[in-house]
C-alpha cells in the first residue's frame, strides 16, 4: 500500500470543492516537468528522474492537487521514505537516495510556481535527518594483501583496480579510460569520461538497458591527476597500444563495463580473504590513507573531483583505529 493510502489524507487539509476547480494533479504537474527538463539534462540524469517520478512521486502524491503539498506533507512523504521507501524490499532508502527524491519534489514545485500555481510548502523549512552509516574501506592489512596480488603480474584489469586505490577513480572513469588519457611524457592521467550502465526509456528497444560514455558527471571531476612513480612504470605498456583503445582491454572496439569490473574485483577480494567491501571502498580507502599521511584537503579534493572541500571531508575521509591510536598517543 503506498503512502497515499496509509492515512496521507491526515495531513491534507482539503479546502471546498469549489475552490479547488483549475488546479492541476501533481501526478500531471510531474509529468510536464519531466518533458520540460528532458533535454535541458544529461541522460544519466533524465533516467534518475524519470525513475524517481514514476516508482516515488506519482505513486505517493500524484492524487493531491498542487495547492494541496504543504510543508507537513512533505515532511511526511521524505520521512516515509527514510523508513520504508523501497519499492521491492519495503525498507528505508538510503539519505542519499531520500534527498535525491526530495530535490525532485521540490523541482516540480518550482515548475509549477513559475506557471502562476500556488505552492504553500516551503521547502527551505525541512530538513532531511542524516543517519550515521558505516564507511567501507580496506583495512592496512588488507589493502597489503590485495596490493601484493595486484602486482603479481600486469594484468590490465588488476592495474584499474590500482588506478581506483592509488589515485581515487570512480568505477566508471577506470571503464571509461583510453590509452590517450594516460600522458607519459608528463605523468598525467586525465579523466574525461565515464561509463554507466543505465535504464533503456526506448519503448522500441528491446533492451531494459544499455551502457553509455559520457563527460565526468561534473566540471570539476573533469580533472588531471598526477600518476605514482610506480603506476608510471606499469603504464608503459600502453605506448604500444591505439591511442583510442581502453586501457582496461587494450583494444578500440571492447570495452569492460562496470558491472563486470565489480565482478572482476570480488574474485579478487575472495582470493585474498577480504569480505564486506566494495568497489567504492578503493576511493574511500585511497581518501583515507590520503588524510593519514597528511594530504592537504585541498589537494585531495581535486584529486578526487570533488567541488569543494567539504564533500571530501564529509563523504570521504574516516580515520581507522590505527590512525586515532597514533592522534592520541601524543599524550604519552
Amino acid at each position: 500500500m503506498n503512502f497515499f493510502h496509509r492515512g496521507f489524507e491526515k495531513f491534507v487539509k482539503r479546502e471546498p470543492e469549489s475552490d479547488q476547480r483549475g488546479q492541476i494533479h501533481m501526478a500531471e504537474m510531474a509529468e510536464q516537468w519531466l518533458r520540460n527538463v528532458r533535454f535541458r539534462i544529461k541522460e544519466t540524469s533524465y533516467v534518475k528522474y524519470h525513475n524517481i517520478v514514476k516508482n516515488h512521486i506519482i505513486p505517493d502524491l500524484g492524487q493531491l492537487e498542487v495547492g494541496e503539498v504543504t510543508t507537513s506533507v512533505i515532511e511526511n512523504f521524505i520521512e516515509e521514505k527514510l523508513l520504508d521507501g523501497n519499492v521491492r524490499t519495503a525498507k528505508g532508502l538510503s539519505d542519499k537516495s531520500v534527498k535525491d527524491i526530495f530535490t525532485v519534489a521540490k523541482g516540480i514545485c518550482r515548475f509549477a510556481a513559475g506557471q502562476g500555481l500556488e505552492i504553500p510548502c516551503h521547502f527551505d523549512q525541512i530538513r532531511i535527518r542524516m543517519r550515521n552509516t558505516e564507511v567501507l574501506l580496506l583495512s592496512e592489512e588488507e589493502q597489503g594483501r590485495l596490493v601484493n596480488f595486484l602486482l603479481q603480474d600486469e594484468d590490465p584489469k588488476k592495474t584499474g583496480i590500482l588506478l581506483s586505490l592509488y589515485m581515487g577513480l570512480r568505477l566508471g572513469e577506470v571503464c571509461a579510460l583510453r590509452a590517450e588519457n594516460i600522458k607519459l611524457e608528463t605523468g598525467i592521467l586525465q579523466v574525461r569520461h565515464t561509463m554507466q550502465r543505465i535504464q533503456n526509456l526506448n519503448a522500441g528497444s528491446g533492451r531494459k538497458t544499455k551502457v553509455i560514455i559520457t563527460e565526468p558527471k561534473s566540471l570539476s571531476s573533469n580533472r588531471d591527476i598526477p600518476i605514482p612513480t610506480f603506476l608510471l612504470k606499469r603504464l608503459e605498456i600502453l605506448q604500444m597500444l591505439p591511442q583510442s583503445a581502453y586501457i582496461l582491454t587494450g583494444r578500440v572496439d571492447m570495452y569492460i563495463e562496470p558491472r563486470t569490473m565489480e565482478n572482476i574485483l570480488d574474485r579478487y577480494l575472495k582470493f585474498c580473504e577480504i569480505n564486506n567491501v566494495n568497489y567504492h571502498a578503493l576511493r574511500h580507502t585511497f581518501a583515507t590513507r590520503c588524510v593519514e599521511i597528511g594530504f592537504d584537503a585541498k589537494t585531495l579534493s581535486e584529486i578526487l573531483g570533488h567541488s569543494n572541500v567539504n564533500i571530501t571531508l564529509n563523504r570521504y575521509v574516516h580515520s581507522s583505529m590505527e590512525q586515532k591510536r597514533r592522534s592520541m598517543a601524543i599524550w604519552g
